[in-house]
Protein backbone atom coordinates (compact mmCIF):
# COMPACT_ATOMS: atom_id res chain seq x y z
CA UNK A 1 0.00 0.00 0.00
CA UNK A 2 0.97 3.50 -1.12
CA UNK A 3 1.12 5.58 2.45
CA UNK A 4 3.01 8.93 0.98
CA UNK A 5 0.38 11.81 0.08
CA UNK A 6 2.30 12.81 -3.58
CA UNK A 7 2.70 8.99 -4.33
CA UNK A 8 -0.73 8.85 -3.80
CA UNK A 9 -2.25 11.33 -5.79
CA UNK A 10 0.70 10.59 -8.57
CA UNK A 11 -1.17 7.61 -8.71
CA UNK A 12 -4.95 8.70 -8.21
CA UNK A 13 -6.04 6.88 -11.74
CA UNK A 14 -9.59 7.94 -11.32
CA UNK A 15 -12.30 6.31 -13.49
CA UNK A 16 -16.12 6.96 -13.85
CA UNK A 17 -17.79 3.58 -12.80
CA UNK A 18 -21.26 3.21 -15.33
CA UNK A 19 -24.61 4.09 -15.03
CA UNK A 20 -26.02 7.05 -12.42
CA UNK A 21 -26.67 6.15 -8.55
CA UNK A 22 -28.56 7.53 -6.21
CA UNK A 23 -28.76 8.11 -2.62
CA UNK A 24 -31.91 7.51 -0.82
CA UNK A 25 -32.85 6.85 2.99
CA UNK A 26 -34.74 3.85 4.34
CA UNK A 27 -36.41 3.02 7.75
CA UNK A 28 -34.09 0.65 9.70
CA UNK A 29 -36.18 -2.29 9.11
CA UNK A 30 -36.91 -1.91 5.40
CA UNK A 31 -36.23 -5.10 3.27
CA UNK A 32 -32.81 -3.64 1.12
CA UNK A 33 -31.79 -6.85 -0.40
CA UNK A 34 -33.46 -6.07 -4.02
CA UNK A 35 -31.99 -2.78 -4.27
CA UNK A 36 -28.63 -4.80 -4.24
CA UNK A 37 -27.01 -1.48 -2.56
CA UNK A 38 -23.66 -0.57 -3.51
CA UNK A 39 -23.31 1.25 -0.06
CA UNK A 40 -25.49 0.87 3.11
CA UNK A 41 -24.81 3.48 6.50
CA UNK A 42 -27.15 3.23 9.28
CA UNK A 43 -27.98 6.02 11.36
CA UNK A 44 -30.34 7.17 13.96
CA UNK A 45 -32.61 8.51 11.32
CA UNK A 46 -32.49 5.64 8.92
CA UNK A 47 -30.48 3.99 6.35
CA UNK A 48 -28.77 5.83 3.60
CA UNK A 49 -27.92 3.45 0.60
CA UNK A 50 -26.01 3.92 -2.40
CA UNK A 51 -27.74 2.05 -5.32
CA UNK A 52 -28.43 2.18 -8.99
CA UNK A 53 -31.15 5.08 -9.97
CA UNK A 54 -33.15 2.25 -11.59
CA UNK A 55 -33.59 0.64 -8.72
CA UNK A 56 -34.41 3.45 -6.83
CA UNK A 57 -37.31 4.83 -8.77
CA UNK A 58 -38.54 1.59 -9.55
CA UNK A 59 -39.11 0.76 -5.46
CA UNK A 60 -40.63 4.26 -5.61
CA UNK A 61 -37.96 5.93 -3.39
CA UNK A 62 -37.60 9.61 -3.17
CA UNK A 63 -33.59 10.48 -4.33
CA UNK A 64 -31.85 12.92 -2.23
CA UNK A 65 -28.99 12.96 -4.84
CA UNK A 66 -28.16 11.51 -8.53
CA UNK A 67 -24.64 10.96 -8.66
CA UNK A 68 -21.99 9.34 -10.46
CA UNK A 69 -19.32 6.81 -8.89
CA UNK A 70 -15.77 7.57 -9.30
CA UNK A 71 -13.65 5.45 -7.99
CA UNK A 72 -9.89 6.21 -7.00
CA UNK A 73 -7.73 3.26 -8.73
CA UNK A 74 -4.69 3.92 -6.75
CA UNK A 75 -4.34 1.19 -3.52
CA UNK A 76 -4.55 4.04 -0.97
CA UNK A 77 -5.18 1.21 2.14
CA UNK A 78 -7.41 2.57 5.39
CA UNK A 79 -4.50 4.03 7.18
CA UNK A 80 -3.29 6.89 4.10
CA UNK A 81 -3.49 10.34 5.40
CA UNK A 82 -4.39 13.03 4.05
CA UNK A 83 -5.69 11.49 0.63
CA UNK A 84 -9.03 12.49 1.51
CA UNK A 85 -8.60 15.83 2.23
CA UNK A 86 -6.21 16.45 -0.78
CA UNK A 87 -9.01 14.82 -3.09
CA UNK A 88 -12.24 17.18 -1.27
CA UNK A 89 -9.92 20.44 -1.49
CA UNK A 90 -9.37 19.84 -5.39
CA UNK A 91 -12.74 19.05 -5.66
CA UNK A 92 -14.24 21.80 -3.46
CA UNK A 93 -11.93 24.43 -5.03
CA UNK A 94 -13.99 23.67 -8.17
CA UNK A 95 -17.06 24.17 -6.42
CA UNK A 96 -18.00 20.36 -6.44
CA UNK A 97 -19.52 18.62 -3.70
CA UNK A 98 -18.52 14.99 -3.00
CA UNK A 99 -19.34 12.23 -0.59
CA UNK A 100 -16.41 9.81 -0.08
CA UNK A 101 -16.62 6.20 1.04
CA UNK A 102 -13.05 4.64 1.98
CA UNK A 103 -13.20 0.95 1.66
CA UNK A 104 -10.43 -1.96 2.15
CA UNK A 105 -8.74 -1.06 -1.27
CA UNK A 106 -10.10 1.88 -2.67
CA UNK A 107 -11.51 5.23 -2.02
CA UNK A 108 -14.81 5.91 -4.14
CA UNK A 109 -16.52 9.43 -4.39
CA UNK A 110 -19.85 9.96 -5.39
CA UNK A 111 -20.45 13.52 -7.24
CA UNK A 112 -23.08 15.30 -8.58
CA UNK A 113 -23.95 13.42 -12.01
CA UNK A 114 -24.28 17.05 -13.46
CA UNK A 115 -20.64 17.70 -12.24
CA UNK A 116 -18.84 14.81 -13.27
CA UNK A 117 -16.93 15.94 -16.49
CA UNK A 118 -15.30 18.54 -13.95
CA UNK A 119 -14.79 16.12 -10.97
CA UNK A 120 -12.69 14.08 -13.52
CA UNK A 121 -10.77 17.39 -14.66
CA UNK A 122 -9.95 18.58 -11.36
CA UNK A 123 -9.01 15.02 -10.09
CA UNK A 124 -6.96 15.05 -13.02
CA UNK A 125 -5.09 18.28 -12.38
CA UNK A 126 -4.62 16.82 -9.02
CA UNK A 127 -2.82 13.89 -10.24
CA UNK A 128 -0.81 16.22 -12.88
CA UNK A 129 -0.01 18.33 -10.29
CA UNK A 130 1.47 15.79 -7.72
CA UNK A 131 3.54 14.05 -10.11
CA UNK A 132 5.11 16.95 -11.98
CA UNK A 133 6.33 17.83 -8.39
Amino acid sequence: MKADLRALLSALQPRRNPGVVAFVSVPADAAIAALEPIATFRESEGVTLVVEESRARAAGLTVLLRAAWLTLDVRSGLHAVGLTAAVAAALADAGIACNVVAAAHHDHLFVPIEHVDAALAALAALQAAATAR
